[in-house]
């Protein structure tokens, strides 16, 4: 393992969507409400879990929905809230211990969000509290990513980018015993205003990989169903190499 936990999501949180300019939120966003809609959920309030720098969430937003979304970083809210209208609702909690005003149709947690929770206990914390808050009959959607992604295609070993104005490096080890992946990620950032300076930011992280019964065993000791688990972005079920994973959940 790396080393101590340190503060994850805050200088990071500045240049996220500048390195996260692959990701295809609009694909993503097609794929999340299909879902939605079949299971009857077209309209109505949806809470997002995790949700970063906002661009689910704004993109619920535009589709008609009322959206809150949580995150446990405040960069990353900072960053959604420059995205988004005023109406969406945004929320500086963990989502181990979130409070909502009300119950809601349906929640959602996507790009990991749920690997960062790295115990059953924590687990069965977060589900506890979306049992707590989904509407009878509401749904939950979240996706992992899986012990095959971590052991055979991220594995162990440094990754690094660099663009104009910031770079990274990513030192990954992935414990295979205890399913922990664990990143120290150096992240160097332009000072705009001093030409060549660059403020360096140290974030430890830490995800977890899930058996899927024992995903399903702590979902059902909260009051959950799960309904559906999928191959990442089709219907179809989890491979041996799958290397993310849905699951459809309902209270």
């Amino acid at each position: 393992m790396l080393g101590e936990e340190t503060e994850i999501y805050g200088g990071f949180a500045r240049v996220y969507d500048l390195f996260m300019d692959d990701i295809p939120y609009d694909e993503w966003f097609e794929y999340l409400q299909g879902l939605f809609r079949e299971y009857g959920i077209n309209s109505g309030t949806v809470a997002e879990l995790a949700c970063g720098t906002g661009e689910m969430a704004r993109r619920f937003s535009k589709a008609g929905y009322e959206v809150i979304g949580l995150d446990f970083s405040e960069e990353m809210l900072m960053a959604a809230r420059e995205k988004c209208t005023k109406e969406v609702l945004l929320l500086h909690q963990d989502m181990r211990r979130f409070e909502l005003h009300r119950q809601v149709a349906a929640m959602f947690c996507i790009c990991d969000g749920m690997n960062y929770i790295c115990s059953k206990e924590d687990l069965r914390d977060v589900f506890h509290q979306v049992s707590l808050y989904l509407e009878d009959g509401g749904i939950f959607i979240f996706d992992l990513k899986t012990d095959y992604f971590y052991r055979q295609v991220l594995g162990s070993r440094t990754l690094a980018d660099n663009r104009e104005n910031a770079s990274y490096i990513w030192d990954n080890v992935y414990d295979e015993k205890e399913k922990i992946n664990e990143y120290l990620l150096t992240v160097y950032e332009a000072v705009e205003a001093e030409g060549d300076l660059f403020v360096r930011t140290d974030e430890l992280h830490r995800q977890r990989a899930y058996e899927l019964e024992e995903v399903r065993e702590c979902l059902e000791k909260e009051g959950l169903s799960c309904l559906k688990i999928y191959d990442a972005f089709t219907r179809n079920t989890p491979a041996q190499e799958s290397e993310r994973v849905y699951f459809v959940v309902r209270k």
